[in-house]
């Protein structure tokens, strides 16, 4: 892969660098922060398998633990039209690793919970601080790399996210199983800590590399150019959507697979980890498939693929079977996940930040929706029937989006 660097507003390289130089450079600021993404991955999938036990031992009903999911990713959401315009004005690089010292500290506050309501304050200010870490890597990534190659780099980045994921899914359940759900927090802290300081000493220069004056009344200003492109209200409707259907169902794993008689949380934790396994074959195939495909055919493939797979998870059948429907899940998630995020780095190039942000945004309120609106539609018409309308719709949100995003998409 040929990364060609871009003198844009996030991440400039130095002019005195060669082209090879300045590839160089870049490779080694993605591989860098990939450790970031994928340590914070880590920590934003710990509660989902260990929902059961953190009910046992604080006295909750497990459908509340469940919704500590949606404590995480609505605060992420919320504070994205803040920290978007602030990693664009004071430094994307700089703006995450502030964001991943709070990440840690939220962590190991997590650990010591004695109650719910500790509990809930930690994965509060955890979802905040991954808001800052997620999006403004992927804005880093259109800064750095042009629209050609963009798709493989947002790939390769996911591969690192989408790894954090799955072993945290997985750790988090085996973890919990043998030595208790603080100890999944601990090990993970240590992780945090770990990344953190590698950071700090790697990326010092390039957290220098673009320092501006602050100006909160340049915010407005920045969303506007996002909004003023037609596009933006299709990309940030479509990831809603996608937050909500996809992501929604993640807390009830572990409660559908108890209802069916499996009471370990390794298992859950293994089902869930299926998605990360489709993800991660996305990542290993993306450079196939954009040669192969275009954009909207990417996006119709990945939401039949996703309607599929919700279809058979439908069904409620055995623990492998289940576990095989996450990873179709995973995959045609992430193909036309990847499609819609590539064409939300070019809605506004002098503010991609932004732009990002607001993918995020909508996306997150998108996932923290789900496990309400499916917690409710689970006691009107039953898990399978909601499972399979989940199905219907995600095929309907690929194909709205090749339609809408066709004509950029097949001029690339």
């Amino acid at each position: 892969m040929n990364f060609q660097p871009k003198f844009d507003s996030g991440v400039p390289v130095p002019e005195l660098l060669t082209p090879e130089e300045q590839d160089r450079r870049s490779r080694r600021i993605l591989f860098r922060l990939s450790l970031v993404g994928f340590v914070t991955a880590l920590v934003a999938r710990a509660v989902d398998p260990i929902v059961p036990p953190i009910a046992a031992e604080l006295g909750v009903d497990p459908k509340s633990v469940a919704l500590l999911s949606t404590a995480f990713a609505l605060p992420f959401a919320l504070v994205q039209p803040v920290l978007g315009p602030v990693a664009d004005m004071v430094g994307k690089i700089r703006v995450m690793l502030v964001c991943l010292a709070v990440l840690l500290g939220a962590t190991l506050l997590a650990a010591f919970a004695t109650d719910y309501t500790v509990l809930l304050i930690a994965r509060i200010v955890a979802g905040i601080a991954s808001g800052g870490i997620f999006p403004v890597g992927i804005a880093v990534i259109g800064d750095l790399i042009p629209m050609k190659e963009r798709q493989v780099a947002i790939g390769r980045w996911l591969t690192a996210v989408i790894t954090g994921n799955l072993l945290g899914a997985t750790l988090a359940g085996i973890i919990g199983d043998l030595a208790g759900w603080r100890t999944v927090f601990f090990v993970f802290s240590a992780g945090g800590a770990f990344a953190l300081i590698t950071a700090v000493v790697t990326l010092r220069a390039a957290a220098r590399d673009h320092v501006t004056r602050f100006d909160i009344r340049g915010i407005p200003g920045r969303y506007a150019a996002v909004l003023r492109n037609p596009r933006a209200k299709v990309c940030f409707s479509a990831v809603f959507a996608e937050g909500l259907v996809i992501f929604g169902l993640f807390p009830f794993v572990a409660l559908l697979l108890l209802a069916g008689g499996e009471t370990r949380a390794s298992i859950a934790g293994i089902v869930l980890a299926g998605f990360s396994i489709g993800g991660i074959l996305y990542a290993l195939t993306v450079r196939w498939l954009v040669e192969r495909w275009r954009g909207d055919q990417l996006m119709i493939g990945g939401g039949v693929i996703a309607a599929i797979a919700l279809a058979l998870a439908a069904f409620e059948l055995a623990w492998p079977v289940q576990l095989f429907a996450f990873t179709l899940l995973g995959f045609g998630f992430y193909a036309l996940h990847g499609s819609i995020q590539v064409q939300t780095t070019e809605l506004a190039s002098t503010a991609r930040g932004a732009a990002v942000s607001m993918h995020s945004f909508s996306f997150f309120v998108g996932h923290a929706s789900g496990p309400v609106l499916y917690g409710a539609s689970f006691g009107l018409i039953g898990a399978p029937a909601t499972i399979a309308a989940a199905g219907v719709l995600v095929l309907l949100i690929g194909l709205i989006c090749a339609r809408l995003l066709r004509e950029r998409t097949a001029a690339e």
